[in-house]
């Protein structure tokens, strides 16, 4: 399907990348453009194996009737004119995933998981649990490897664990996972699909292909999950930490089909959203053979995924967190909620059109906020709104050692910027590195 074929890439990035390599490898004749310069040493790497890389911000203009297919990156919205332009030539459009897809064996098994939030932490999971029962098992996805990076790995009968996002399901077709989980949904990136319908019905894509023969794991708790899936004609088993479930919480424990799989102050990471992940992870696993007894070892010593309310450093008596995978006003809910100490929160990045106001049951501990990025203003007529003290800085290193200085002993300086990251930085984990490395660099106030 995809060999000696003439192939448009929209946007390089990891994905893009990683894409351009797999085409070469099988006689692919490849153009790849994005709209800022990529790093010298991989476009060098691409032109070597025959790719032609082109900086524009015009790419509609490179596009004409003789390509046979365009791989977008999934963070191109669909309104793009070479996108559009696509479209009218009936040329397919479909994401990295999708492509790479169809070079797996057939006999692959393949778990993947959707939501609004909760989904890099719920794969991890279920990765390391895999992992530790000895599985060949590999690791992809939104998560941050390219499926396409994957494929010469890949082995007959292997497992691959893949976080799926709603902008690669825009571009997915074929793509059949025989295990999926919806972690949960919440009115997030309104602004790429238009409206939080169509967010809805661009993640029900993840099940499209399923069968009765494949499992659906939901949240029962989500009352947008549990009726955006419900008339699926696929296997469904949910879990809940309200009410008795497939999956759920009782006599302070995690119940499996009504046997006690951990208690819970024998989980490392504590908060109902960790308990929710963990009970979707397990759900997965025990399809998959995962003894209690690993369960208990990895979760015992789990202690979060990178910049998901990731515990920094502590110094003279503050504590920094670095939640930089907080993207929407959730994630920033979920981590305000994980706190009763006084907290400095640390706000912004890219304005995506969205109101903060969700955040402000929630705000009760903050005592200052800091501001920064494209949303900084917007934050700050936020916080005159509710009376919360906030300064305007910006930039993030600034930002990070003005909290320190405003901060008392006893306090939480949280990251969970509740924006996107790509008005100063190109993902969510450079952003999050940024905070760490200035929070190290850090010297005591005494």
């Amino acid at each position: 399907m995809f060999e000696n074929k003439k192939i448009f890439i929209l946007g390089m990035a990891r994905s893009g990348y990683e894409a351009c390599k797999l085409l070469l490898q099988h006689g692919n004749e490849v153009l790849i453009t994005d709209a800022k310069d990529q790093d010298p040493e991989k476009v060098k790497e691409l032109e070597n194996m025959g790719a032609d890389f082109v900086v524009t911000n015009t790419p509609d203009e490179l596009l004409d009737e003789s390509f046979d297919y365009m791989v977008k990156n999934p963070g191109i919205i669909r309104t793009h004119p070479c996108v559009q332009k696509a479209h009218k030539l009936n040329i397919p459009v479909i994401n990295e995933v999708e492509m790479a897809y169809h070079f797996l064996p057939e006999n692959v098994k393949i778990i993947a998981i959707t939501g609004s939030n909760g989904k890099t932490t719920t794969t991890t999971i279920i990765y390391k649990m895999l992992e530790a029962m000895n599985k060949r098992v590999h690791l992809g996805g939104n998560i941050g490897y390219p499926l396409s990076g994957l494929i010469n790995k890949v082995k007959d009968h292997d497992i691959l664990v893949m976080e799926i996002s709603d902008h690669q399901l825009c571009d997915m077709y074929k793509f059949h996972p025989e295990t999926a989980v919806l972690t949960n949904l919440s009115e997030v990136h309104i602004d790429f699909h238009g409206s939080y319908k169509k967010y809805k019905e661009t993640k029900k894509k993840l099940f499209m292909n399923m069968d009765m023969s494949d499992l659906c794991i939901i949240n029962q708790d989500n009352k947008d999950a549990y009726n955006l899936t419900k008339d699926l004609k696929i296997k469904k088993e949910y879990f809940s930490s309200t009410t008795d479930s497939d999956c759920c919480i009782k006599n302070d424990a995690i119940y499996y089909h009504n046997k006690e799989v951990i208690k819970l102050d024998d989980i490392r990471i504590k908060g109902m959203h960790n308990y929710e992940n963990i009970m979707a992870a397990i759900m997965v696993c025990k399809k998959y053979g995962v003894t209690n007894e690993v369960i208990h070892e990895l979760l015992e010593n789990f202690d979060g995924v990178e910049h998901r309310i990731e515990f920094v450093r502590r110094l003279d008596g503050r504590e920094f967190y670095n939640d930089s995978k907080s993207t929407n006003n959730k994630s920033t809910i979920t981590a305000l909620s994980s706190f009763e100490n006084p907290i400095i929160l640390i706000l912004g990045g890219l304005d995506r059109g969205q109101s903060f106001d969700e955040l402000t049951p929630y705000m009760e501990h903050v005592k200052h906020v800091i501001c920064y990025g494209q949303t900084k203003e917007k934050i700050n007529e936020y916080c005159k709104k509710i009376n919360k003290d906030c300064i305007v800085l910006d930039n993030l290193e600034d930002s990070t050692k003005a909290a320190y200085n405003l901060s008392e002993k006893g306090d939480v300086i949280l990251f969970s910027p509740a924006c996107a990251s790509w008005d100063q930085f190109d993902n969510f984990e450079i952003r999050g590195d940024l905070f760490k490395r200035v929070v190290e660099e850090l010297k005591d106030n005494d």
